[in-house]
């Protein structure tokens, strides 16, 4: 499913949009307008979003673009089933193959695992895995949970721009090894040892994790990023998962805390 905005759509379908688009990001202007957000003159974008994307803030109040972005939820339901694989985040999810070179290819990009976790060794435990890409859209929840309980190691932080992650900005640039972004590993109980990896977007500089080299529970939130939409991608080694339905490059909606798969052994 495609969710361009007419910006988005012509800053990288067209050949003129490219040209300032590459202007843009050389300046920095992403920064310029993370200030306006955080500031209290971005509050009149608050009522057009709510609006647009029909958003429930019932009993909450925000002086900045930035605090209605982070805002908090109350219902969000959480598959406590101990062997079922759950979504990290509200979003667009769509699966995808690791073939036995570890490579994989997404919306007209071909990549590479060892360039988008820069990890040669971790990423040979990987061939032929399954990788699952969540799209979060700004209408979201950007708050993202753990899958599973175990134990969480350090991130490592890979610096890079800052491109859409919007279809045409994918199907456009490789923006899954250009932007910056955070790599995990987590040593789940019921999938093996699964890397997670958070992916800044346009404006989003924040990718907020919020502890490393710590147990974890089924559940609870492992972080949240700031200001825009964003991505985060699952990697499961080989027959460590088997998907409820058959998700594929065609995206399909789904919630945080939502059933999408089990452990192989079910």
């Amino acid at each position: 499913m495609k969710e361009n905005d007419a910006s988005v759509q012509f800053l990288y379908g067209t050949t003129l949009g490219r040209l300032i688009l590459k202007i843009l990001m050389s300046f920095h202007i992403d920064k310029l307008i993370v200030c306006f957000l955080k500031s209290k003159l971005s509050y009149p974008l608050i009522s057009k979003y709510v609006k647009k994307y029909n958003i429930d803030i019932q009993g909450q109040s925000f002086k900045t673009y930035q605090e209605f972005f982070l805002r908090s939820r109350n219902d969000v339901h959480i598959d406590l089933h101990p062997e079922h694989l759950i979504s990290p985040c509200d979003g667009f999810l769509s699966c995808f193959s690791l073939d036995e070179t570890h490579h994989f290819f997404i919306k007209g990009s071909y990549y590479d695992l060892k360039d988008f976790i820069q990890d040669d060794i971790l990423c040979e435990q990987y061939k032929s895995g399954t990788l699952l890409v969540f799209r979060l859209c700004a209408r979201d929840y950007h708050h993202y949970c753990y899958i599973d309980e175990g134990y969480q190691n350090k991130h490592k932080e890979i610096k890079g721009t800052l491109h859409s992650v919007q279809s045409i900005a994918c199907e456009t640039y490789p923006v899954y090894t250009l932007n910056k972004r955070t790599v995990s590993v987590l040593n789940t109980k019921h999938f093996k040892d699964v890397i997670q990896c958070e992916i800044g977007a346009f404006v989003v500089g924040g990718i907020v994790n919020k502890k490393e080299d710590s147990y974890f529970k089924k559940g609870e939130e492992k972080g949240y990023f700031d200001l825009a939409g964003s991505t985060i991608v699952l990697i499961f080694k080989k027959d460590s998962i088997c998907l409820k339905e058959c998700y594929n490059e065609q995206e399909i909606r789904v919630q945080m805390g939502e059933w999408i798969g089990s452990s192989k052994k079910i």
